[in-house]
């Protein structure tokens, strides 16, 4: 769990790739089939409990000494796929970005400087170690970015308000599809932006997640969760959210040559996350 959604929480949202047994290595893998049989496996309630842990002693433990045995398990097209957490590797992701997100003074009273300072040095000598390790799964707080919903088809999106069997807390929004399906909804974008507009942070976004995606197996399933943001909005609010059919709109339009279209759409999902991240500096 990174430190961002660990001092924002619930309020974080995440996109998540879960790779099919056959993508790892021993005895990695052995690891994984063995864990996947467990009939108590963790929730993410349970991983952000273990996250704020760490932040009660005095001085707090910004990242964890160890790395986390524990991933999210999910059953595609009748294979076992799991998310491994790497909570300490995110812990550390997140450290490093945590200057753009507070005022100094705030940070520093949050994570003295001699404790972040420890952070990036046990980062620094991990990272020479293991210079090929990426996350299976990444943070954001208070919004979702436009470039994930980019991966996802409004047909894939699962939605619930009240209370059911097996949701944590009652609520959920999320997506989920194959990674081939993600892989090419984003090229598709890619080329229709590369055509129809200039350069610009959609563009670099794509391409940066694009990267990401490549690291994984071809067979596994990509997954956004809104997490905690489900907490931030109402039921009508969540019902109403169709971000990722908005996006498709808005590139349909773009390859159509409808700029007031494709304004239209950026327009809806513009007001909505506004809304949301507003919600921000009202805490």
């Amino acid at each position: 769990m990174s430190v961002v959604s660990s001092v924002l929480v619930p309020y974080a949202s995440y996109l998540r790739v879960y790779e099919p047994l056959a993508a790892f290595g021993e005895p990695e893998r052995g690891h994984w089939t063995r864990y996947a049989r467990r009939s108590d496996l963790p929730t993410a309630q349970d991983e952000l409990r273990r996250s704020l842990a760490g932040l009660v002693p005095t001085p707090p433990v910004a990242v964890p000494v160890h790395e986390s045995g524990d991933a999210f398990v999910a059953v595609v097209d009748g294979a076992i796929c799991v998310c491994p957490w790497r909570t300490r590797m995110r812990g550390w992701l997140a450290l490093s970005e945590l200057g753009g997100l507070f005022p100094a003074t705030v940070l520093d009273a949050m994570l003295p400087p001699v404790v972040r300072g420890q952070a990036a040095a046990d980062h620094e000598r991990w990272a020479e170690r293991n210079p090929d390790a990426r996350p299976w799964i990444r943070t954001t707080v208070w919004h979702v970015p436009v470039r994930w919903f980019v991966l996802f088809d409004d047909e894939e999106r699962e939605c619930v308000t009240a209370g059911a069997a097996g949701v944590e807390g009652g609520r959920l929004l999320r997506y989920r599809t194959p990674m081939v399906q993600a892989r090419r909804r984003l090229a598709r974008a890619l080329r229709t932006l590369r055509e129809t507009v200039d350069e610009g942070p959609l563009t670099e976004g794509l391409v940066e997640v694009g990267r990401w995606l490549e690291e994984f197996h071809p067979r596994a399933m990509v997954e956004l969760d809104y997490g905690g943001l489900v907490h931030a909005l109402s039921a009508e609010q969540l019902t109403a959210d169709r971000s990722a059919a908005d996006v498709a709109e808005g590139l349909a339009a773009l390859r159509s040559g409808d700029g007031d279209a494709a304004g239209a759409a950026y327009g809806r999902l513009a007001d909505r996350w506004r809304a949301v991240r507003d919600l921000q500096s009202s805490n």
